[in-house]
């Protein structure tokens, strides 16, 4: 079905839309909002926009809509652009941050509204309706008024109002802020679970890297009203290309330290010195004294035991954080702050003001250049090989 399109009443459309935005640009004054965006989102995926506030994630949702008009740029929907296309007749559903309910009508008339402006016959509405509330869970409150429903049966409401068009693209706009952790939780596996089960091409737009590393099949990092890396949850975790996705990935966020290139092949810090990291190889590229960031988990710091394994140093503890099953420090080595995680039951006899000597994994170090943040490339470390037969 091209873009413009209509479906007959009471058809079902192909589910899912494969989306493009190549070089689109959005300014609002002197504002750049968006600054030469690129895009894609798979066929049927579920696609995750991950910002700080203000990077251009709701401008980029309401180009892609139809809601705002692009000063630059294509916006492009299986192959053909859709400048000019009225948003209603782009097969587009959006659900916001806030629900944005009628108070006055009852459930079963906000599932219906999109419906009958549609012109869809009543026996029509009536089956997609039950079908709708039935998915959702919410068939035991159509005939109550949403002030009535809980936070999470009213965001339901918003989401089977938008699902209820049976749209190729259902955009997504921070719908889970407004809830408490408990249902956001829940929601997540709901939207989950209504990707598997629709098929629907979905792309969520939140501030908070656990729902994009915890929903996204892929993720697209948003900066500056640019997409700075677009990848798996595990790819951006694992090779961020900057230092900006590196902190936005990750909770704690990676540790970065001033460092430079060695007279040989290492890197110096003021609490270690390293060699031999997956960025060696580039590292040999540079100047001696070259300005750079050494990136590292806060899982990747670990009490120094035995023989270490990595080059240990001192630290103090400044702060513990209990978090459950797992204890965040807060330490001080060679007066700069770092996080490490170690499981609660490792972390129960450390107190504030507490010395130890901490080792540092090398082999899931990183290296950004300083000045740009750009990341020094990184390759795996050698596996041993199997001992011949």
């Amino acid at each position: 079905m091209s873009p413009t399109a209509h479906p007959e009443p009471g058809s079902r459309p192909e589910p899912g839309v494969h989306l493009r935005l190549e070089g689109v640009g959005k300014r609002f004054g002197s504002v750049v909002a968006l600054d030469g965006l690129d895009l894609d989102v798979r066929h049927g995926e579920f696609f995750c926009l991950l910002g700080a506030s203000a990077a251009g994630k709701t401008t980029t949702l309401r180009v892609i809509s139809g809601l705002e008009a692009p000063d630059g740029g294509r916006v492009v929907f299986d192959g053909a652009e859709v400048a000019g296309v009225p948003s209603p007749d782009r097969g587009i559903a959006m659900v916001f941050q806030t629900f944005a309910l009628y108070p006055h009508l009852t459930v079963f008339e906000n599932l219906a509204y999109p419906l009958r402006e549609a012109r869809v016959p009543g026996a029509e509405i009536r089956a997609r309706v039950g079908e709708m509330a039935e998915m959702l869970r919410i068939g035991h409150i159509l005939e109550r008024r949403p002030e009535t429903a809980s936070g999470g049966e009213q965001q339901r409401i918003a989401i089977g109002r938008a699902l209820i068009r049976r749209p190729r693209l259902l955009l997504l706009d921070e719908p889970l802020t407004n809830l408490d952790a408990n249902l956001r939780h829940d929601m997540r596996a709901e939207f989950k679970r209504l990707h598997r089960e629709l098929g629907t091409t979905m792309l969520y737009a939140t501030p908070d890297e656990l729902e994009a590393l915890g929903m996204g099949e892929r993720i697209g990092v948003l900066h500056d009203g640019r997409i700075v890396q677009t990848g798996s949850p595990d790819e951006l975790y694992e090779h961020p290309l900057n230092t900006y996705v590196g902190q936005m990935v990750g909770s704690p966020k990676m540790n970065l330290a001033p460092a430079e290139r060695g007279d040989g092949p290492s890197v110096a810090t003021s609490f270690t010195d390293l060699s031999g990291g997956p960025w060696a190889a580039s590292l040999a590229e540079l100047p001696p004294g070259a300005e750079l960031l050494l990136g590292f988990r806060p899982n990747d710091l670990r009490p120094a035991a035995g023989a270490a394994r990595g080059p240990s140093f001192p630290a103090r503890v400044h702060l513990t954080e209990p978090l459950g099953d797992v204890t965040v420090l807060d330490l001080d080595i060679a007066e700069q702050m770092f996080r490490m995680v170690l499981p609660e039951s490792e972390a129960v006899g450390y107190r504030a003001g507490d010395r130890l000597d901490v080792e540092l994994a090398v082999e899931r170090t990183h290296l950004f250049a300083r000045e740009s943040g750009a990341a020094l490339a990184r390759k795996a470390a050698p596996q041993p090989r199997e001992p011949a037969a």
